[in-house]
């Protein structure tokens, strides 16, 4: 006999209506992560299973001394296509760290993909504890052995900018180019992926990060960043071929940008701005082509000089060139501590403060 009080299934419109409600739930859930980070933590679960199969391992339920030996693995070198299978977690294990022909993988990203494997075993329902020691120890240990100091990019000072201005093309695309990534992200402080994810006013796209409003002293930009919403403001220059905000106005007039995407695609040939908004990996290819161009940091090769320069060096640039008070500079970049801003700030007086002085010596 059935049980009178048991639920009805639900079906037709009610089960529609049940899984359009679940994908939204899946959306929201992927927007609690910035999109470069969601990006990154899916390589790296990618990278991450793709070593399990070949190991012959089963990705549930979470093994901890599975995960340290991949990391184990990954610090030594010896993830790559070529990994040869072994019959389980212990036997064969010694043949899993070196010797693949794979680079050793930085502590940074070890622990960026450690993050990520996490994140996905809690979606699964099935958490990882990356505090057991077969995680917690290998990680340290890794860091004991193989950590470095972060690698910095190279900042870009604001005599740097003009000339790397001066190599664009006056064009619209030249124009986007001077407004939406090299001035404009400069004058903000702007990571890449808060240059392109301006919008022309709030709520207009599902994509976007923030928006701006032109007012009559500058532009003020909200934008939703790591530390949350901040607002950026961004004066007017002295000259209107290198102000930002001109350079800016010029874009919206020429560009017809009225609605959506702030930044976007042009066709070939400048024939028009099309609806597609811009990636953030064209910022990072932008500063690069345009250093080279420029001629900054001659003395390098060329092939130094690209991997010193990405989209970070605008926002070094302006913390290392502001002369201001450094609480002003933490807020404008949006830092969550001074130690970040200071990391940033690549031409400081670093003894300002001399303690050997203050304690008499």
């Amino acid at each position: 006999m059935a049980d009178e009080h048991a639920l009805p299934s639900p079906g037709g419109a009610q089960s529609d209506r049940l899984a359009a409600l679940a994908e939204t739930a899946k959306n929201y859930a992927r927007a609690a992560r910035a999109n470069n980070t969601q990006r990154a933590y899916d390589a790296d679960w990618r990278h991450f299973s793709s070593w399990l199969r070949r190991q012959g391992l089963r990705q549930l339920p979470p093994d901890p001394q599975t995960v340290g030996l991949y990391l184990a693995a990954c610090a030594d070198g010896g993830v790559s296509a070529g990994a040869r299978n072994i019959g389980g977690v212990h036997a064969g294990a010694q043949n899993i760290g070196a010797g693949h022909g794979a680079e050793p993988t930085s502590v940074a990203t070890l622990e960026r993909r450690l993050s990520g494997i996490c994140w996905h075993y809690r979606q699964l329902g099935d958490p990882l504890d990356s505090r057991d020691r077969h995680v917690s120890t290998v990680l340290a240990g890794i860091r004991r052995q193989h950590g470095r100091p972060p690698v910095r990019k190279e900042a870009i000072f604001a005599d740097e900018l003009l000339a790397m201005l001066a190599t664009l093309d006056i064009d619209l695309r030249g124009l986007r180019d001077r407004a939406a990534i090299l001035a404009l992200g400069f004058a903000g402080g702007l990571r890449r992926s808060e240059i392109v994810g301006l919008d022309q006013v709030p709520e207009q796209t599902e994509d976007g990060t923030g928006w701006i409003e032109i007012l009559e002293g500058g532009v003020l930009l909200t934008i939703n960043g790591k530390t949350g919403w901040r607002e950026v403001e961004i004066g007017r220059g002295s000259r209107p071929d290198t102000c930002p905000v001109a350079l800016l106005e010029t874009w919206l007039r020429l560009g017809r940008i009225a609605h959506g995407p702030l930044f976007r695609r042009i066709a070939k040939k400048n024939a028009g701005v099309a609806a597609e908004r811009l990636t953030d990996k064209h910022v990072a290819r932008l500063v690069q082509k345009c250093v080279l161009n420029a001629g900054v940091r001659g003395d390098l090769p060329e092939g130094e000089r690209k991997r010193a320069f990405a989209g970070h060096s605008l926002r070094a640039g302006l913390a290392s060139s502001a002369q201001t008070e450094e609480a002003h500079v933490q807020k404008h970049l949006g830092h969550a501590s001074a130690e970040m801003t200071r990391r940033y700030q690549r031409k400081r007086d670093r003894f300002r403060v001399n303690l050997t002085k203050a304690a008499g010596l």
